[in-house]
């Protein structure tokens, strides 16, 4: 679903909220009338989180473990500042997590990632993955428009056919992915938002990773990004 009033310079995602919001609401009541009851949607349209819920909710007929939110543009580009970091191939960068919204809130996390088979954690400086590669991530599509006056489409259009890909035909052995899917409660994310997790996919399915230890610096980023989406949806409560 990319039918959403781009993002221009100088824009906040907030001042998309409302005009997104309807565009959505209107979707979603679209493909509860006529799409298959288990279609699979990626909402790319920003800010797409909140999109995918208003949606989701606007479409009670379908399954709602299907309605996503695109975050694998953010993965990708963390990928790709890690493995420059750290002078390493990005094909060889494993366990890349994005958590939250597709926001300057996100989180980037490379706690879990390895590099071929070193842990990557320690292959760079802690300071720069807390300071300068968290922000370089989040950041990143303001920085995009800045420089060219218009979004990173064809980076999202890549990031669109990953994030199919990998839904439908499954996630390599040994990887996950990131995706913005409905929270089931996982890492005490509020039940029903659209949050970014890691996941693994395989026969047509994903599945939240568990278990993973989270810093409490990554532990608060992850609470701010909860508490964005919970402003987001708030603000739209009209719209739900």
């Amino acid at each position: 679903m990319v039918g959403a009033k781009p993002r221009g310079p100088g824009m906040e995602r907030s001042d998309l909220l409302k005009d997104n919001g309807k565009i959505f609401s209107t979707l979603g009541k679209i493909i509860n009338n006529v799409a298959d009851k288990n279609v699979k949607v990626c909402v790319v349209g920003n800010p797409a989180n909140t999109n995918a819920y208003i949606l989701a909710k606007n479409a009670p007929d379908i399954n709602q473990r299907n309605i996503t939110a695109l975050t694998r543009l953010d993965h990708n580009r963390a990928i790709y500042q890690l493995a420059e970091k750290a002078g390493r191939d990005m094909a060889d960068v494993n366990k890349m997590i994005i958590w939250g919204n597709h926001s300057t809130t996100q989180v980037p996390d490379i706690t879990h990632a390895t590099i071929g088979d070193d842990a990557a954690p320690g292959l760079v400086d802690e300071a720069w993955s807390q300071n300068d590669f968290i922000p370089k991530v989040a950041k990143r599509g303001a920085e995009v428009i800045a420089a060219r006056g218009s979004s990173s489409a064809a980076s999202a259009a890549n990031g669109v056919v990953d994030h199919m890909r990998s839904w439908v035909l499954g996630t390599d052995e040994g990887d996950w992915v990131s995706m913005a899917v409905p929270s089931d409660g996982s890492y005490g994310i509020e039940e029903g938002l659209i949050y970014s997790y890691p996941v693994t996919c395989a026969n047509g399915d994903y599945s939240i990773v568990q278990g993973l230890e989270c810093s409490d610096f990554i532990t608060a980023k992850m609470k701010e990004s909860e508490a964005e989406l919970q402003d987001e949806r708030d603000t739209n409560s009209d719209l739900l």
